[in-house]
């Protein structure tokens, strides 16, 4: 299944079921087929993104090398995709609707 993200300030985008639960639950959000991130929550999920990224680049500082690839001989390695990169759309997202003063909504 599939989630859509849709805010008046910017482009939709379509993310996999498993990693928009993920980010979800961590902006404190049920993944329900349908819901809001009202611009009053905005702040808070931005927060709450920005502590886990955090979190992810401390455990794991190759996830923000250029050269991912490069000294991993693990193809899981390899193809990782770290949070940093999942999460960008949505914290892209959730900044220019705060600017903007706009709800951020999704759908499946």
């Amino acid at each position: 299944m599939l989630y859509k993200f849709q805010s008046r300030a910017t482009p939709d985008f379509v993310m996999l079921e498993v990693h928009a639960r993920q980010l979800l639950d961590i902006v404190g959000k049920p993944a329900a087929p349908q819901g809001i991130i009202t611009v009053e929550q905005i702040p808070a999920a931005i927060a709450a993104l920005e502590s886990a990224l955090a979190r992810e680049a401390s455990n794991a500082p190759h996830n923000h090398d250029d050269h991912v690839v490069e000294g991993h001989g693990d193809d899981a390695e390899k193809q990782h995709v770290s949070l940093h990169q999942r999460a960008a759309p949505l914290l892209h997202m959730l900044r220019d609707s705060l600017a903007e003063k706009k709800d951020v909504t999704w759908g499946t």
